[in-house]
């Protein structure tokens, strides 16, 4: 009763800011078409660095979609502690549970497996070569200036892990203003945060994240099953900027996560089967990164990144107890220029992956990769340019990869772009996939003899943009050969794992749009994916949990000293599912989210309704199996939303 008395507060609170919204705007004038365009060339005049080449984004022969940072304050207040919501809405892209019991989650991007898709922090691969299913929870993104994300096989850059795609998340400088922020949810979720920013000198400044992050365990469907997991998290990340007079610079990162997570049945309860099964997992991870340029030869840039992480994770499932430790490093090298009408890098790289686990010695394994690659973009005319890209890895287990993409821009009128590109890339086989995510890797069998993945995507995007509208449409498809996957072993509760008999292949198209008129901001996307892979019983199948259609439409509007309101509906459309003894297809359905936040001189109040459908798997089937499936999992694989209608209040203050 007092949580439904608490949500019809904070429900009501919101409809009174919306209805103060005309007072608010009062005095602000409609923005004249000039200043919409304005609006317009500043986020296409900024420089990316995803692309290895300091482009602005109108000149990038890549196609790479920015999130600025005005975006990222919209999304900020509804999750603050992880970035998988602002994630979530970008068109393309898709969360998916990893590990129902403790709310593990990967990136999936147009289709293919989020094992693939490689996370970048300024640059650097802090996640680890493979991002796990915890990863993306555990980075807040309250430092952010903007994302910078490229789809499609990305291997000629950044080589094995970047499959699927690559998202490099680029932090706030140090003349940003530091803000604390703190919120709280109906469903007994409480966030912290701080960012401090300064520059004791002209040329050195320093940039420091740091939050605590709590979520009590809750059994919405009251099963005695925890539907969202218990958890304790502290995060901090310092962050170190240097340039001198010569335009030389220095970029230096540290990041400390400590986190426990705690799901299965609930304390005091027994399952419908009279028993009771914990789940737990531990975290400590630590990361470092310098990144460094200096000009040479005649303007010429000498560039070094340089990185490594560790973490130690302990698992429980039920009585099994599993620790592993997974480690990464990477050192890399290039040297770049212009001559003439062309822009050029040449680089080297290795890259050091290990898994080590006393409990699971047959997920062991040991990895070396050196590189080189090199890429050029040439601008024919005006109108039309050029990227080529390749890169020559050297697998210590599983052989040589060369990996090339091209990509071409086409400006045939001012308000137009089109954009081709094609790649071609590798993933070398690891045991750390959605299924020992969701178990232990304590049920793998050693590795037998299975292939690397390789892959291949294209696309065709073309764009239009003027007075205020920006409106994207993209085709693509992507095989990849080999896929690797998870099958029950014929030894009792043990996977192995093996390549497919098949391919998998997606097919599908991207509709992205961005409206902005004085205070009115309409952000919309659709997806439309084919993904098939291959089935055991032969012929070809829909791969599981991959959403047919998706799609998502926002209306906001901003004024940037007194607030903004915002609705938000999106839709997920059927999807197919294995192993579902209730279903063999997941149901579409709407989620509808209310924002809003009142700026008071430097302090800002924000309350926000998520979910107001209620939309929740549990409404359609059981979460929970009838009976544990041959690994020992007790759920059924997540579909759709768990935690269901919820709403969370909050402050920033700016210091």
């Amino acid at each position: 009763m007092t949580a439904g008395c608490s949500a019809m507060r904070r429900l009501a609170l919101l409809l009174f800011m919306t209805s103060l919204w005309p007072a608010i705007a009062a005095g602000t004038p409609s923005a004249e078409p000039e200043h919409d365009d304005e609006e317009s060339d500043e986020i296409e005049s900024i420089q990316v660095t995803t692309t290895r080449t300091r482009n602005l984004v109108r000149d990038e022969p890549i196609r790479v979609e920015l999130v600025p940072e005005e975006e990222i304050e919209e999304n900020l207040t509804i999750q603050p502690g992880n970035i998988s919501t602002l994630l979530r809405e970008l068109g393309g892209l898709n969360i998916q549970t990893t590990a129902p019991a403790l709310g593990g989650a990967s990136l999936q991007m147009r289709g293919l497996p989020g094992r693939h898709s490689l996370v970048l922090q300024d640059g650097l691969p802090l996640l680890g070569a493979e991002t796990d299913g915890f990863g993306l929870l555990q980075t807040p993104p309250l430092d952010l200036a903007r994302v910078e994300v490229i789809k499609g096989v990305g291997s000629a850059l950044y080589g094995p892990s970047a499959l699927g795609g690559v998202v490099n998340l680029v932090s706030r400088q140090p003349d940003s203003e530091p803000e604390v922020l703190l919120n709280g949810t109906t469903l007994g979720g409480a966030d912290a945060l701080a960012f401090l920013s300064g520059s004791p000198t002209s040329a050195l400044g320093y940039t420091v994240t740091a939050g605590a992050h709590d979520q009590t365990r809750e059994d919405i469907d009251d099963d005695a099953w925890a539907d969202l997991a218990r958890y304790r998290r502290y995060t901090l990340r310092p962050r170190l900027f240097w340039k001198n007079d010569d335009d030389a610079t220095l970029f230096a990162t540290m990041g400390f996560v400590d986190e426990e997570r705690e799901g299965g049945s609930m304390p005091g309860r027994t399952l419908p089967d009279g028993t009771t099964f914990r789940e737990a997992l531990n975290t400590r991870r630590v990361d470092a990164g310098v990144v460094t340029e200096a000009k040479v030869f005649d303007d010429r840039i000498l560039g070094t990144r340089w990185s490594a992480m560790e973490v130690d994770r302990k698992r429980a499932f039920g009585s099994q107890q599993v620790q592993d430790t997974h480690t990464t490093a990477n050192a890399e090298g290039t040297i770049s220029g212009s001559d003439r009408d062309h822009q050029w890098l040449l680089g080297v790289a290795v890259q050091y992956d290990r898994l080590s686990s006393v409990d699971a010695p047959s997920a062991n394994f040991n990895y070396l990769v050196p590189a080189a690659f090199a890429q050029d973009e040439y601008s024919f005319s005006p109108k039309v340019s050029l990227a080529a890209s390749a890169r020559l890895d050297v697998h210590s287990d599983y052989g040589t990869f060369f990996s090339p993409r091209l990509s071409l821009l086409f400006r045939p009128h001012e308000e137009w772009s089109i954009r081709a590109s094609i790649g071609s890339g590798f993933a070398a086989p690891t045991p750390l996939m959605d299924e020992t995510e969701a178990t232990t890797l304590a049920a793998l069998l050693p590795i037998g003899d299975v292939h690397a993945e390789r892959a291949v995507s294209s696309s065709l995007d073309v764009k239009w943009a003027d007075e205020g509208w920006e409106i994207n449409g993209s085709i693509f498809a992507s095989e990849i050969r080999d896929p690797l996957i998870m099958r029950d072993a014929a030894q009792a509760g043990r996977l192995e794992l093996v390549n497919a008999d098949g391919p998998r292949r997606a097919l599908g198209a991207e509709v992205l749009l961005h409206y902005v008129s004085g205070p009115l901001h309409l952000i919309g996307s659709s997806t439309f994916l084919d993904v098939t892979e291959a089935a055991a019983t032969g012929g070809r199948r829909d791969s599981e949990r991959v959403p047919r259609f998706s799609g998502e439409l926002a209306a906001i509007l901003e004024d940037e000293d007194r607030g903004r309101i915002g609705l938000e509906v999106s839709y997920t459309g059927r999807q197919a599912l294995e192993d579902n003894p209730y279903r063999n297809e997941g149901n579409g359905y709407f989620e509808i989210n209310a924002l809003g936040e009142m700026k008071f001189g430097s302090v800002a109040v924000f309350l926000n309704a998520i979910n107001l459908t209620d939309e929740r798997q549990t409404r359609f089937d059981p979460l929970l199996r009838p009976a544990p499936a041959a690994d020992g999992q007790r759920t059924l694989d997540v579909w759709a939303p768990l935690a269901g209608r919820t709403f969370n209040l909050g402050v920033r203050l700016e210091l």
